[in-house]
């Protein structure tokens, strides 16, 4: 631990404060025009340096820089946040975590993730095309509900048009690996209409994107994982639509709908490597069997808003999402759904598939108190209703029961500014209410099931019912800013999160169990502490910022022999430390930055927990160190940018436990640039990622199960990305 860190920030805390952090890059502070940006994340109007919570705003400009190297919302996210881990550049986001914990995806407030069976597939819900900022709030709290421990990834889409008539863009896109092999080649076209008039507008769009086959930094194949499945080698479409009707001066309604669409064309199988002497998986010609790894998700929201009903701003939304994730069927996998009454063991093949549908309702009004002006308030009410069941589809089992889940939560917040805003205190409380219903199930047959050992098998009862939890989670902070621009902060806000029922009931192995009174089921209860300083005078703008967050009942991934993840409930211990900074340099345009992120976790993982947590989190649930240079350049009609992510080598250590030392991550450093020139016929970007073509074995098979050749995937070698986009 940090320890002289450590001491420093309690005792610092005592008297210091924390603020809403809005780290803008300087093409999204551009975009805003001088304006107050509002955080819609954070269910407030206020600017963000007003909150109580650290934001990164990533704006439209900067995104589409990000996704013109990397081809995605979350793996931009992801290179430019030093404290995320790094993505596993598959369809599966299992194990990315945010300070250590997983974060919340939202599209403009909607939750993505499941809450009782968490297929990881959140990352991939819509065309970062229709997106014009994400906002990530970082750390534990509850200001969009279940889910945020980690923090919230919301992805805000597209605004409506403010001119009268007919706009619109469109973009076109190839990229090709080092050697522009024929199944290395990808491409995607993507346009949007706009229209307006007098209080009507309507947006629609469509993009479709052919991922090709990524080749390693040797030249093989990327290994493909078909059980989880895979962002190469796929076809994406995404729909979106807008509609909205101006109520007045200040009200407005709006209707906004979206459909993701992630296949995997299936023609390629895995061949195995070798960890031990380090030879990565790979992949040739072939078909899978069953069904190819695919996913769906399907939103839409209907939202009144009013930023001046009675002097306030008032905000509701009512929503519906479905989705379904399919997972493939591959050999490492097929004990798990072995059952001889069906067919012989070894026989029997199978494949799983998630399904959800969620509905929710959002309610918040927000206004300065009448003669103490000082003092806002907030006051909301939220709504979510989740069901959810994973199934067997070649044979029609469950293996994670139908379950329902209900939350309601009341919530109030206060800001309160001092001092002439060189003060500001706020807080807040939201009150979560969770019932959960499943009606008693059988498991399947086995989990263990082998040819070799054919009579392990008989699923057992368990017991159904309804628990219930409920809880008050909290919220503050304090910031002191005594001179414009520089500030001292601190806070305190807890997350609420349903663990991952479908992982812990389908894994019940033991008769008897009733769910009203099964313990390893109860909510995840985690917090997250706080203190830090940002400058932001002349050319300089940078923060440091420490925190430390704990949950009595936290969840931990383990992955099993059949590479199938299970939960474990203990104590669980993160702390970190961030540090950015960035220089406008004294050539016109240039601009030089660098962020740190250190995070250390640890668990309990004693034969007997007795609340200690000695042994580190491993790579299945914390991110590496990690060090990110970048010089930028934006000028005229050019824009250009540089970046050298380094992933720092780490070995995981335990008090407790044996760990198997072939664990341990030796590091590794990607470097991408990209540069766009602005025409009268719109902008021509270049981007390559992995400019050296660094050979390099991903942080997830660095750290984790060290004997299984087909779980040691290299990243993506070199690749080449070329893009028009124009506005009309």
């Amino acid at each position: 631990m940090i320890r002289p860190f450590r001491i420093a920030a309690s005792v610092s805390a005592l008297a210091i404060a924390m603020p809403a952090l809005a780290q803008v890059s300087p093409d999204a502070a551009a975009e805003t025009a001088k304006e107050d940006i509002v955080v819609t994340a954070a269910r407030s109007i206020l600017p963000a340096n007003a909150l109580p919570l650290t934001i990164d705003i990533v704006g439209k400009s900067e995104l589409d820089q990000q996704m013109s190297i990397s081809g995605s919302v979350i793996d931009s996210i992801a290179t430019l946040t030093p404290s995320f881990s790094p993505t596993r550049q598959k369809m599966s986001g299992a194990g990315e975590t945010l300070r250590g914990r997983s974060p919340l995806y939202a599209i403009n407030g909607i939750p993505q993730t499941t809450p009782l069976r968490d297929g990881s597939r959140d990352g991939f819900t819509i065309d970062g095309f229709f997106i014009d900022r994400v906002e990530v709030i970082y750390g534990s709290n509850a200001l969009q509900g279940v889910g945020g421990t980690g923090g919230i990834v919301n992805q805000v889409t597209v605004a409506p048009p403010t001119a009268e008539g007919f706009g619109g863009r469109v973009l076109l896109q190839g990229n090709a690996d080092d050697h522009f092999r024929k199944d290395g080649l990808g491409g995607k076209a993507a346009g949007l209409i706009q229209y307006r008039k007098d209080r009507f507008d309507a947006t629609v769009g469509a993009a479709y994107e052919k991922r090709a086959v990524f080749y390693d930094g040797d030249g093989r194949r990327v290994g493909v994982n078909l059980t989880q499945g895979e962002t190469q080698d796929s076809r994406t479409l995404s729909l979106f639509g807008r509609f909205g009707y101006q109520l007045g001066d200040t009200g407005r309604i709006d209707l906004i709908a979206s459909r993701y669409e992630m296949k995997v064309d299936g023609d390629y199988i895995a061949v195995a490597g070798n960890k031990a002497a380090g030879l990565p998986t790979s992949a040739t010609r072939g078909n899978p069997p069953l069904k190819p790894a695919e996913s769906r998700t399907e939103s839409v929201a209907l939202s009144v808003t009013d930023t001046d009903l009675g002097g306030g701003n008032f905000v509701s939304q009512l929503f519906f999402n479905r989705t379904r994730d399919t997972f493939g069927g591959e050999p490492v996998t097929q004990a798990t759904f072995q059952d001889p009454t069906i067919a012989p063991v070894g026989a029997l093949f199978d494949q799983s598939q998630n399904r959800s549908r969620k509905l929710g309702f959002k309610i918040s009004y927000e206004r300065a108190l009448p003669g103490f002006e000082a003092l806002t308030g907030t006051l909301g009410f939220d709504a979510l209703f989740d069901k959810t069941e994973q199934r067997l589809i070649a044979t029609n089992r469950i293996w994670v029961p139908p379950s329902d889940f209900r939350s309601l939560a009341p919530f109030a917040q206060l800001n309160l500014a001092l001092f002439d805003e060189k003060l500001r205190v706020a807080g807040g409380a939201r009150w979560e209410n969770v019932q959960i219903k499943i009606d008693d199930f059988r498991t399947l047959a086995s989990t263990t099931v082998t040819a070799a050992n054919p009579t392990a098998y008989g699923g057992v009862t368990v017991g159904g019912g309804k628990p219930k939890f409920d809880d008050v989670l909290v919220n503050g902070g304090i910031i002191f800013e005594p001179w414009k621009g520089i500030r001292a902060y601190a806070s305190y806000a807890e997350g609420f999160t349903v663990a991952d029922i479908g992982r812990i009931t389908r894994s019940i192995g033991k008769p008897g169990i009733d769910l009203d009174n099964y313990l390893d089921i109860s909510p995840v209860i985690s917090n997250n502490r706080e203190v830090g300083v940002e400058v932001k005078r002349g050319p300089l703008d940078a923060s440091v910022t420490y925190f430390w967050s704990s949950s009595n009942q936290g969840q931990i991934l383990v992955a099993g022999s059949d590479g199938i993840f299970n939960v474990i409930r203990q104590r669980v211990e993160i702390e970190g430390l961030e540090l950015n900074a960035g220089v406008r340099m004294p050539i016109d345009g240039l601009r030089l930055s660098v962020g740190y992120a250190h995070i250390k976790g640890r668990y309990d993982a004693s034969a007997t927990p007795d609340g200690t947590a000695g042994t580190d989190l491993d790579g299945a649930n914390i991110s590496p160190d990690r060090l990110n240079l970048a010089a930028s350049f934006n000028r005229g009609a050019v824009s250009a940018r540089v970046q050298t992510n380094f992933y720092l080598s780490r070995t995981f250590r335990s008090s407790e436990i044996v760990l198997d030392p072939r664990n341990s991550f030796g590091g590794y450093d990607l470097t991408d640039a990209s540069i766009r020139y602005q025409t009268r016929l719109g902008g021509f970007t270049f981007s390559v990622q992995n400019l050296f073509d660094k050979q390099y074995i991903d942080y997830a098979s660095s750290t984790q199960r060290p004997t299984d050749n087909f779980f040691n995937f290299a990243g993506r070698g070199r690749n080449f990305t070329l893009s028009w986009d124009y506005r009309f």
